[in-house]
């Protein structure tokens, strides 16, 4: 078919958006595979990210995130109407994609030129990486289509071993006979072992003697 386009972006956001119900407010300060990043600043990096990459398949310029980075993610700067918000935000990314002119050309983000194709790849791994991210410190499960997984292997493959700064962590050494979704995650330079710390129960009163 003429209109088909190399990735999918409406799965992930799915995912992405049935993750967010299972956020707590207690989540937002708890850790994340991101180096000093709470949950929070990370809800926050999803709301930025999903506007510079809707405006960069639209071929957008003039906008935050796309002619220059992106502010540092910060708890502090998370929009309070986050829950109703970045749904909406998800949602127009991935109708942005779906457009075959999206795909072509050249697109910018975060003051960076890339072909279109790999910015698209480059947008689908921060939603793969950035749900894994969310799941994790949440204590929720997660997966990805094997498909995604794949692209994503061959285009995370080409970037250095030591990583970029600002973009991906060195990487992390993965058997390679692990799943796909284990071996992306240690190219893009995260520890597939990773784990929140595990939380205190709140004593009751019985256990507290009150």
């Amino acid at each position: 078919m003429a209109d088909r386009v190399p990735l999918d972006f409406d799965p992930p956001v799915r995912q992405i958006r049935a993750l967010l119900l299972g956020v707590d407010d207690r989540d937002l300060a708890a850790p994340t595979p991101c180096p000093d990043w709470p949950v929070a600043a990370l809800l926050d990096h999803l709301m930025g990210l999903s506007v510079a990459f809707t405006m960069a398949a639209r071929k957008r310029a003039g906008v935050p995130g796309i002619d220059g980075p992106p502010p540092q993610p910060s708890a502090g700067h998370l929009s309070p109407h986050w829950r109703s918000r970045l749904p909406v935000l998800l949602a127009e990314l991935s109708i942005a994609w779906r457009d075959p002119g999206a795909w072509t050309g050249t697109a910018q983000a975060g003051g960076v030129t890339l072909p279109a194709t790999a910015m698209g790849a480059f947008a689908m791994n921060e939603l793969i990486m950035h749900g894994w991210d969310l799941a994790r410190a949440t204590e929720q499960d997660y997966a990805a289509d094997p498909r995604v997984l794949e692209v994503l292997i061959e285009f995370l493959g080409q970037g250095s071993a030591e990583g970029t700064p600002g973009l991906f962590g060195p990487r992390v050494p993965v058997d390679p006979e692990e799943d796909l979704l284990t071996r992306t995650i240690g190219l893009a330079g995260r520890d597939p072992r990773w784990r929140p710390p595990r939380r205190r129960p709140v004593p009751t009163r019985a256990a507290t003697g009150a």
